[in-house]
């Protein structure tokens, strides 16, 4: 008598699709996008509650502004995180993931992962499961936000961190575990290394593929938007054969492929440069990752277009931010080669969430970039056109009105407003 085999339970299907809208597609390896795309959103844990609606009015307005009515966004609702648990019993649901391949634009607000939820992080499950690899971090300065320098209005830097091995490969051990023991046993035995047993022990893989992919990324970024200068980071004078590779990969590969647009700063100082970059040319240099934190400093002006290995691009992405305002104005997203997901750079700051209270500027400028990746570039000039005119006039949440001297404190839904208003 045959066995009888237990059919798997079905996932849960409780997705809506917008009853109007076109999803945004591929041609040619080009992007099509319709007049009504139908984009995801994840609304985020807690002050994801204040922020995302906010930060929909705002896109909303600006597009109708723009465009008249003749574009508009189908928002697409999608869950991870709280709201998914409480809908689904799972924080990242299949359909979730599902939804984000198939329409390829998304946006979400800020997520946390509970105590045994079982993912490290959902923002960084996110990236590694979609392989959204390169974690892009515009930022630059708006007038009337304070900052802790002397010139704010030299940054405008972008930085595009390499999303999926580094630190972010998740490879380590514990202390005292049987795992751990016997990595440390082979590398001290077979590879002559002289690690205390009383280590936790974690890999480091950099890889020629992903090297060249977020390279890439950053360079046709620097071209398209006609920067000037592109940087290398990296520790290769220590961490010779992962940081250094990165950089040496990273030259090899410009050099082969985007040779009629680059020139080295060591090809700078000879003929037939002598120092001076034609019109139309990338600079291309590399700095070591201690350097870099006091040259994005001291000299911001030269550095535009930063490609990171994961760890040193998530240090320095903070550090610049700093410059302009803080996190809670950087904004971010992570790109794969065709899926584009937007979201700020701050969490979830749950003793704040339900007051309508915080700063929702990151993920306005996350769907700033957005729109800017869409091809909607009126639309994201008047974002950015209203934020900025927001900031000059003094109206700000609590985390600005209290750095800046006669300032109004309104609340988040009021900072939007004010935003459609001064468009």
């Amino acid at each position: 008598m045959a066995t009888k085999v237990k059919a798997k339970p079905k996932t849960k299907k409780l997705l809506e699709p917008p009853k109007e809208g076109t999803r945004i597609t591929f041609k040619g390896g080009k992007l099509q996008v319709p007049d009504d795309p139908i984009v995801c959103y994840v609304r985020g844990d807690g002050i994801g509650l204040d922020i995302t609606p906010v930060m929909m009015d705002v896109v909303g307005g600006a597009v109708q502004k723009a465009y008249g009515g003749k574009r508009k966004i189908a928002w697409y609702r999608i869950y991870a995180g709280d709201d998914a648990m409480e809908k689904y019993g799972e924080l990242m649901p299949q359909e979730t993931l599902d939804a984000v391949r198939k329409y390829y634009f998304a946006i979400k607000g800020p997520l946390t992962t509970p105590i045994g939820g079982g993912f490290r992080s959902l923002n960084v499950a996110f990236r590694q499961i979609l392989d959204l690899y390169a974690c892009v971090r515009p930022v630059r300065w708006f007038e009337g936000v304070p900052s802790p320098v002397k010139h704010p209005e030299w940054v405008n830097m972008c930085i595009f961190r390499e999303n999926t091995e580094d630190v972010y490969a998740g490879i380590e051990w514990a202390l005292n575990t049987k795992e751990v023991k016997k990595v440390i046993n082979f590398l001290n035995k077979e590879m002559k290394c002289s690690i205390r047993k009383d280590s936790g022990i974690g890999i480091k893989p950099i890889s020629v593929f992903c090297s060249r992919r977020i390279v890439k990324k950053a360079i046709e970024f620097a071209i398209q938007n006609k920067c000037k200068y592109f940087c290398l980071v990296h520790k290769g004078n220590i961490q010779k054969y992962t940081e250094g590779a990165f950089k040496d990969w990273g030259y090899e590969f410009l050099k082969k492929n985007y040779r009629k647009h680059i020139v080295t700063e060591d090809e700078l100082a000879s003929k037939p440069y002598n120092g001076n970059l034609p019109e139309g040319k990338v600079l291309v240099n590399d700095r070591i990752a201690d350097n870099i934190f006091q040259q994005v400093l001291t000299r911001q002006r030269e550095y535009q277009v930063l490609a990171c290995t994961n760890l040193n691009g998530d240090y320095l992405s903070d550090a610049i931010a700093a410059q302009v305002g803080g996190l809670g104005i950087a904004p971010g997203a992570n790109i794969g080669d065709k899926i584009h997901f937007f979201e700020p750079t701050h969490g979830t700051a749950p003793r704040y969430a339900g007051k309508d209270m915080v700063n929702p500027s990151s993920l306005i400028l996350s769907a700033v970039m957005m729109l800017g990746y869409m091809g909607w570039t009126e639309a994201a000039a008047l974002v950015a056109k209203g934020m900025e005119e927001t900031f000059r006039q003094k109206t700000v949440t609590y985390d600005f009105e209290r750095q800046m001297e006669g300032a109004r404190k309104v609340s988040s839904s009021e900072f939007g407003r004010a935003i459609i208003r001064n468009m």
